[in-house]
């Protein structure tokens, strides 16, 4: 019999693996792509004459232009700008005001007096940085499906069929079940994170992590709860639920009537002890 304080106090803080932070390979994929403009623009390091130095190296190589939105960590090859000297919208692509203009735009931005007081010694190195910065806005995404892809590992190593991403309209279909009474009568459409087929069961699974607290987490807890109970009434069909998180600390009292609810409420150490093998495999 689990108790759930011990299962709760083997939640972890984080799950992040060492890609998480920061993906090297698109920021040098991303900084190559204008390595050979950014070292032009290495020319102008250090100008006495900045201004003419820069307009007479833009008529020359009117390409580097491109380079200029990442000195700013803009992703966009447009940059919208307004002052007192009026409203312009900048396309770094190709050029649609005068030299003089984007020379006016390089001096407003700061750029101009970056280069021309060495505060920068190499543009390459300092879009380097600047793509680093900006990849970290990645994480969200990455951490997204840190979760998914861990319990997928899991599922996979136990050999069984399984499936991402599978309506319930479509698990209906496939195997010939009614799921109605967890879709409300057809009324609602349900995604599931993965569908396990097993021999004489179907699992239908859902993954997440929660690293912070929060009243979707009580919201969480509460829907499981339900479909759980609703899955029941179903023959042949299982709700799987795996989570973790430090979050759950804050969201205990909903989770643990979850737990003494659910039959398969599992968390990542569950996983490392092989619950998955003993849960899938033992119809074989």
């Amino acid at each position: 019999m689990r108790k759930f304080s011990e299962w709760l106090g083997k939640m972890r803080p984080s799950i992040n693996n060492y890609d998480y932070y920061v993906d090297f390979e698109k920021v040098y994929g991303n900084v190559d792509a204008i390595r050979v403009e950014l070292n032009i623009m290495n020319s102008l390091i250090g100008s006495n004459n900045i201004e003419e130095n820069f307009k007479a190296l833009l008529k020359r190589y009117p390409e580097i232009l491109k380079c200029v939105p990442i000195l700013l960590a803009v992703r966009t090859s447009e940059i919208y700008a307004q002052d007192g000297d009026g409203t312009f919208n900048y396309d770094f692509s190709h050029m649609n005001y005068s030299v003089d203009q984007y020379i006016s735009f390089m001096k407003k931005t700061g750029l101009l007096n970056l280069i021309s007081h060495h505060i920068v010694n190499n543009l390459v190195d300092y879009a380097l940085g600047v793509e680093t910065g900006l990849d970290s806005n990645g994480r969200k995404n990455r951490g997204g499906h840190q979760m998914e892809d861990l319990v997928e590992s899991f599922i996979k190593n136990t050999g069984v069929e399984y499936y991402k991403e599978m309506y319930l309209a479509d698990i209906e279909r496939k195997w010939d079940v009614n799921l109605s009474a967890i879709s409300a009568e057809g009324t609602t459409t349900k995604r599931w994170d993965f569908v396990v087929k097993t021999a004489s069961m179907i699992y239908v699974i859902e993954t997440n992590f929660y690293t912070g607290g929060g009243s979707k987490l009580n919201e969480t807890a509460r829907s499981y709860k339900m479909i759980a109970e609703e899955a029941r009434d179903v023959v042949g069909v299982e709700f799987v639920w795996v989570t973790d998180g430090g979050g759950w600390h804050s969201a205990r009292r909903n989770l643990e009537e979850t737990f003494n609810t659910m039959d398969h409420l599992y968390n990542i150490t569950d996983m490392e002890n092989g619950v998955f093998l003993s849960l899938f495999r033992k119809e074989h």
